[in-house]
């Protein structure tokens, strides 16, 4: 019954110990609260066909690159960027050392609130999905703006001088990125950065999947597109991270499946969020994921995303040969409300 659920729900909210909480107590199964129904779509034998876009090359090939993957895979591996190893080890063992405290050292982080600069919690939107997702996350907005002193107010200690210097390697990372994504539309190099808004916010989602008794019942992250402009993602070589692609079965009969995005030390991997998709009128495109759970972890993952703030206005950016808008222009607050769902692009279109 619902209401069975929903207080399973906040009996397990209450303790404010996340998944990790579950494995430390020696949980054997995976709850009820977890269990999600089995997927129509098969996993895909191969490994999806990321392309890696390097970052050294001449401007002309790293443009034609960037336009390509964003327009055919919508994923890249991006390899050097320039964001120093020790940058991006650090700030993974720092998700590693929060998550790994004692559950009342993290307590006081545990919310729900989502105004809150850094909040911790187990899947944001519990309690809209009633059902869980194997991963507890630490969530960070703009800690590389933070005001002189206010970092130890602000971030615990496991995070304190990493993620600020961290996130600022990343914001420098992506004003290059929508520089060369502005060039491979065909417009003023600084128009994605500058005048559609696309470096306003950087959101910081610090993922920690623990290993699960029974990973084939649960996910780590369902189906989703990503909302915003562009997600910047650090993962650890555990692996989990799989994309929507298709598949041909060697008679010309093609169907989608489920492929793995491999870990490609020293990489990151960008991908194009509902956002860009609408701003770029559907040249570049947002394309499906999910994380499924694992029985080695814990897995970690920095995901870094660029979002509008939500009285920003989002228009398809007008193009030589781009033909006419596809989408209504929409406040990114309207459209965060249709993003990240399946085809939630569809509900601005025109």
């Amino acid at each position: 019954m619902a209401s069975d659920r929903l207080a399973a729900l906040k009996a397990f909210d209450e303790t404010k110990a996340g998944v990790k909480g579950l494995v430390d107590a020696g949980v054997k199964a995976v709850p009820d609260i977890f269990r999600h129904p089995p997927d129509p779509l098969s996993p895909c034998t191969k490994v999806a066909a990321i392309p890696v876009v390097d970052l050294s090359g001449p401007r002309s090939e790293v443009v034609a690159a960037v336009r390509e993957a964003a327009r055919t895979a919508g994923f890249f591996q991006l390899v050097n960027h320039g964001v120093p190893e020790a940058a991006m080890s650090g700030m993974l063992a720092a998700v590693r050392r929060f998550n790994e405290e004692p559950a009342e050292a993290k307590a006081p982080y545990y919310t729900r609130d989502a105004a809150r600069r850094v909040r911790y919690n187990c899947n944001a939107d519990l309690f809209r999905t009633m059902v869980g997702k194997w991963r507890d996350t630490i969530y960070m907005d703009d800690v590389d703006r933070l005001a002189a002193g206010e970092e130890e107010e602000v971030l615990p200690p496991a995070c304190r001088g990493v993620a600020p210097k961290y996130t600022a390697q990343v914001r420098m990372l992506g004003r290059a990125l929508f520089e060369l994504l502005s060039e491979a539309l065909g417009v003023r190099r600084g128009y994605l950065a500058e005048e559609a808004g696309c470096l306003e916010t950087l959101s910081v989602a610090g993922h920690y999947y623990p290993a699960c008794p029974e990973p084939h019942l649960t996910l780590g992250a369902v189906r989703h597109n990503d909302p915003g402009f562009l997600t910047v993602l650090l993962q650890d070589g555990v692996g989990g991270l799989q994309v929507l692609t298709d598949v041909e079965d060697g008679e010309g009969n093609v169907s989608a499946a489920w492929a793995d995005v491999p870990a490609v030390p020293g990489a990151l991997v960008v991908n194009v969020g509902d956002f860009l998709q609408l701003v770029s009128n559907d040249r570049f495109r947002s394309v499906a994921h999910r994380v499924v759970a694992n029985s080695v972890g814990p897995r970690m993952s920095v995901a870094c995303f660029f979002r509008a703030k939500g009285a920003t206005v989002c228009a398809p950016v007008a193009m030589d040969g781009g033909g006419p808008p596809r989408y209504r222009t929409v406040t990114a607050e309207e459209l965060l409300r249709s993003s990240g769902k399946q085809n939630g692009l569809r509900d601005v279109r025109l």
